[in-house]
């Protein structure tokens, strides 16, 4: 994309320049490099009032041509892989490989949720009675998206929503807004007009969204934080909502590990994306037996790691993706300074433009520490050392958040029992951060309500209808 590429909002089927605009930064230089439209209030009408429009028309569509909408854009996405990822690396900062994992994971999550049907449940038939169940469209849904996998986290929403028979008004991140309108610009010849609109703009745009009168459902994936105020504004026409939001995973490495080889997959574990990953390990504890090794194996390792700008080859981590993120983990880190905590490594801000901070590791910070006990998103891990099994559950579960865990042993049985006792929506044994469009994923406590992905995060967006029908009625 050129300095002077103009990128338009998708509105009824037709692209909307905005009478306002807002700069958008690339993270590695902190520079403003392009333009989006600023949704204004009338706009932001217009979005609703098309989705509302289309909505009869889409509800009606037999769910096999549906899938075939679904499955146009995952081909769309596909064939303009290499030029979204590009765009990504730019607006978002991770590097061009990581960018095309994102854009690509969303074409396999619209393709794949494609293979889902919605069932229709029979509780009764017999002679008095016939009792069905089936899922219907909720209406026009605000599909709100975060800055950290812009395409992929997405697909997450439009793919089941659409299936369903609802129309959307997307909602990108303001920090990255381009690469979501160029998808759903490149794709207006598939969908129907108004089925799915995207508006841009900066923080203004949400509130007016969530609280829109023409909004009858919201999906939100974002901090616990701004998820409490979705929850708040929808709660005022009880919309429905699916909230993602944060987490502070733990990961429990036991001693039966082999340090060497696992040493990598548990660095990316938490380091991968820059470390801003709802799902990314946050907290890891270490039995004491491998502590010593583990910790020095992740050091080492750490230093082979090349942090830069996205754009440039071999890079492997990029920038924190805007200044308000990369202030919040610049201040964890130098409260741990404050406080006295060991760092393995890291712990200094770069010197280069933009918003870069180097791998950082702290060595067995106590358990109340900021950088514990909240989501740091960001790269920066630290290291505890357990002994008691017992105890370190308990640790693992005392946070407010549940979205995530993993365990990692030999003992896959052990993992198993381990597993079970961790409080939270989903847990990982000898890997993490994988996800299913065939699986349901979604946060205890804090971390979220509702699910996404498999048969469960579909009937998110529907509405249960049930219809009884007596049979051998006499006046009948």
């Amino acid at each position: 994309m050129s300095a002077d590429t103009k990128f338009t909002m998708t509105i009824n089927g037709k692209a909307v320049t905005g009478a306002e605009k807002f700069g958008v930064e690339n993270p590695a230089t902190a520079e403003v490099f392009a333009e989006a439209p600023n949704c204004t209030q009338a706009e932001l009408d217009e979005a609703v009032a098309a989705a509302r429009a289309a909505l009869p028309a889409w509800r009606k569509t037999p769910i096999e041509k549906r899938k075939e909408v679904m499955l146009a854009i995952a081909g769309v996405i596909g064939q303009h892989g290499e030029e979204l990822a590009r765009l990504l690396t730019q607006e978002q900062g991770k590097p061009f490989e990581q960018a095309m994992g994102d854009v690509l994971g969303g074409a396999h999550w619209f393709a794949e949720t494609a293979k889902l049907d919605i069932p229709e449940v029979v509780s009764q038939d017999d002679e008095e009675r016939y009792t069905v169940t089936r899922y219907e469209p909720i209406g026009v849904v605000a599909a709100i998206v975060p800055w950290n996998f812009p395409i992929i986290l997405a697909a997450f929403k439009l793919a089941p929503a659409l299936l369903a028979g609802n129309t959307i008004v997307l909602k990108p991140a303001p920090t990255t807004p381009l690469t979501t309108l160029r998808l759903v610009e490149l794709i207006r010849d598939v969908v129907p007009a108004g089925v799915l609109n995207v508006v841009s703009g900066d923080d203004r745009l949400g509130p007016w969204l969530t609280g829109h009168s023409g909004i009858d459902k919201i999906s939100f994936t974002g901090s616990t934080q701004t998820g409490r105020k979705v929850m708040e504004g929808a709660s005022k026409e009880l919309k429905k909502v699916t909230l993602e939001l944060g987490g502070n995973d733990a990961a429990i490495v036991m001693p039966d590990v082999n340090v060497e080889a696992v040493a990598q997959e548990l660095f990316w574990a938490a380091f991968q994306n820059t470390g801003q990953i709802c799902i990314a390990t946050k907290r890891m504890y270490v039995h004491k037996d491998i502590y010593e090794p583990l910790k020095a194996a992740l050091v080492e390792y750490a230093k082979t790691v090349k942090v830069g700008d996205g754009s440039q080859q071999g890079t492997q981590i990029g920038p924190i993706q805007n200044k308000a993120q990369y202030q919040r983990v610049l201040d964890l880190i130098q409260d741990s300074k404050d406080k006295g905590y060991k760092f393995l490594i890291g712990g200094e801000a770069s010197s280069a433009p933009g918003y870069f901070v180097p791998v950082t590791i702290l060595d067995n910070p106590p358990e109340d520490a900021r950088i514990v006990q909240e989501e740091q998103f960001g790269p920066v891990l630290p290291l505890m050392s357990f002994d008691n099994l017992d105890e370190v559950v308990t640790r693992a579960n005392d946070t407010i958040y549940g979205l995530g865990a993993s365990v990692w042993s030999a003992d896959l049985a052990k993992a198993q029992e381990i597993a079970d006792q961790l409080e939270t929506g989903t847990v990982w044994i000898n890997e993490t951060q994988h996800l299913s469009p065939h699986a349901s994923f979604g946060g205890a406590k804090q971390s979220g309500i509702g699910s996404e992905g498999g048969e469960h995060g579909l009937l998110e967006f529907c509405q249960a209808k049930t219809t009884n029908i007596r049979r051998n009625a006499t006046f009948a």
